[in-house]
């Protein structure tokens, strides 16, 4: 039997590393997970269904059942083909830190999708009037800017 993996060079790995972090140079850059989390904490409950809608879009029934220990569980409805738009009262029950994970999920998982939640919000006024909305905004356009 060989050695061969007796010499493995550990190396850290960088996952998403086009994604603006505080390392690229900007002092106060941010994560897009936490900048969509903000958005969402400060956005008025029309535009919290919408954001939630479009992050849900990728989410596969077990992710919908694990993240953030279970507190979408409850939108399992919405995997069906004829699925209700998501109420008003759903909206009340996330919270920004549930987003957070869910956000942190679709990065992992759908990276692409984020983009959409950066047409949404430059769509929405109270989205880009908001310093997070507009913040979030501009890390998207330099992430997809550097891709």
């Amino acid at each position: 039997m060989t050695d061969d993996f007796d010499e493995v060079v550990a190396e850290p790995v960088q996952l998403h590393s086009s994604w603006p972090t505080a390392s690229d140079g900007a002092a106060t850059a941010r994560p897009i997970p936490e900048l969509v989390s903000e958005v969402y904490s400060k956005s008025p409950a029309p535009l919290r269904t919408k954001l939630l809608e479009c992050l849900l879009r990728p989410v596969g029934p077990l992710a919908l059942l694990t993240i953030a220990t279970g507190a979408f569980s409850h939108l399992m409805h919405r995997l069906t083909r004829d699925a209700a738009p998501i109420s008003l009262d759903e909206v009340a029950r996330i919270s920004s830190e549930h987003v957070l994970e869910l956000a942190r999920y679709v990065e992992q998982s759908s990276p692409h999708e984020l983009l959409r939640i950066g047409s949404l919000i430059a769509s929405s006024p109270m989205g880009v009037a908001t310093m997070s909305g507009s913040a979030l905004l501009l890390a998207l356009g330099a992430w997809s800017a550097a891709r």
